[in-house]
């Protein structure tokens, strides 16, 4: 069932979507929100997709298969809590650096945010991984 409003609006929704959960993600470590609420939001945006459209387009608009994000999601969220291992510290202790901005100042990165981009490509991975069969049947 192909609706021209639904594939109208989601051609709308789709990128706004995506960019709030960016927004979750990045405001996510330090208030409400995060990795996990981040990437519910993205799949909810391609889960929008396949519904006005087809599963195989959205997993056009994917891009990849979503058990590599799962897997690239697993890879980063380890890889944040080694980073305190090979500083002498405990699995998952958060290390922060600070990156010069080109106009003066400093933008304060930190493991944390690294660990919630690693939940947030492993949730969008796994919730794909069941949206995308069940909108094939």
């Amino acid at each position: 069932m192909t609706s021209l409003i639904l594939r109208t609006a989601s051609g709308v929704l789709q990128p706004v979507l995506l960019l709030y959960s960016i927004f979750l993600l990045v405001a996510g470590h330090n208030g409400p929100g995060g990795g996990f609420a981040g990437g519910l939001v993205a799949a909810s945006a391609f889960a929008l997709h396949a519904l006005a459209h087809d599963a195989r387009s959205a997993r056009r608009a994917l891009g990849v298969h979503p058990r590599t994000v799962l897997a690239v999601g697993l890879l980063v969220a380890a890889l944040s809590g080694i980073w305190g291992l090979l500083a002498g510290r405990a699995f998952l202790t958060g290390l922060w650096t600070e990156l010069p901005l080109p106009g003066g100042g400093y933008l304060p990165i930190g493991t944390p945010l690294l660990f919630d981009a690693g939940v947030y490509l492993l949730v969008l991975g796994m919730v794909l991984l069941i949206v995308f069969p069940l909108a094939e049947e």
